[in-house]
Parts: C-alpha cells; structure tokens; sequence
C-alpha cells in the first residue's frame, strides 16, 4: 500500500468521479485551505451542523443515541460550546475505488485552537457525504467556518483490490446525504 501523489489524485477524482466537486488546486487566499495538496485533498465543512447538548439525556449511549441530544444549526458560522462538539457533513461527495483506503486527519489551523476533527477511514467502494465529528476541547466557545477547509484526506492505493469492499458488506453508511448520527 503506497500513499498517492497530487496527480493520480487529480486522475482518480476526474476519471472515477472520486470526490465532487473537486478542486484542482489549494486554494488559501482570506479562508482555511481547502482542495488538492501534495498527497491529499483538503475537505470542507458545509453550513449544516448538529451541536451536542446535555439537556435532555445524561448519557452518551452509541447503541441507543438520542436524537434530542443534537440542536439543528444551519449558517456560515457554527459555535460549539465549551468542551463540547458537533456533527456536520463534507461539501465533497466521494466515490472511493475499490483499490484505495483513506485517512482523515484534522487541520492544524483548527488544531493549534483546541478544535479536533475526528473522522474513521473511507473504505474502498465507501461513497457519500461525510460525517466529521468536530470537538471542541477548550473551556471557551469555538468557531467552525462553513465553506471552508476543515480536515485533510489522505488516500493509499494498494497493487490489488480488496476482497470484500464497503459496498458488498452493504455498509450501514454507504451513500449518506445528510449528516448521520449513530446506528447499529
């Protein structure tokens, strides 16, 4: 398995339609970088969010997680309180090949602020939105910016095709639209 460079992400994402939209190039200028870098491709956070609440449920639970533990948000900036986090989705939809497995790491511009993103791996024939988990780990409030870079993703291609993909176990979060919350 061999991380890939910027051009065979730009043929994978042209030729197999692996992340749409796709941005040919990093694009810095007044907002968090987003689009293809050396050897990933910088995500961003779209303007619809989910913010974490305590007041209707004590407990965290991932096999019976309550909806009303979530408050809707939809806007150009998102504030997560303190010690808290929210849900959101990618402006990017992507159809991984059945070859290639990805990372997801956070920016160090949100990093540096206390703000860690938290993605699981896209497993090869993954497709769809996807969920970032945003965390603020400071005791002050902290802003998200909508429209902007929020994570890097960095793709691995192996010499073969996996055996069983995402797609043929039927994954429960294949083809996501919106932002999804736990299931089992």
């Amino acid at each position: 398995m061999a991380i890939v460079p910027d051009f065979r992400i730009r043929e994978y994402a042209i030729n197999q339609k692996m992340i749409d939209p796709f941005i040919d190039k990093q694009v810095r200028n007044g907002v968090i970088s987003y689009g293809l870098s050396s050897y990933g491709y910088d995500i961003r956070v779209a303007d619809e969010f989910k913010i974490f609440t305590n007041v209707n449920s004590a407990i965290v639970d991932p096999k019976q997680f309550d909806p009303r533990s979530m408050v809707d948000f939809k806007g150009d900036i998102c504030v997560i309180p303190p010690n808290s986090f929210a849900l959101a989705k990618t402006i990017e939809y992507f159809r991984i090949p059945r070859n290639i497995l990805t990372i997801c790491v956070g920016k160090s511009t949100y990093a540096r602020c206390g703000i860690i993103v938290n993605v699981t791996p896209f497993e090869p024939e993954w497709e769809g939105f996807v969920t970032l988990e945003i965390s603020n780990t400071t005791p002050l409030p902290a802003r998200i910016y909508a429209n902007e870079g929020i994570a890097q993703v960095l793709f691995f291609e192996s010499d073969q095709p996996c055996e069983i993909s995402y797609a043929d176990r039927k994954g429960k979060y294949q083809k996501q639209s919106d932002i999804m919350l736990p299931r089992l």
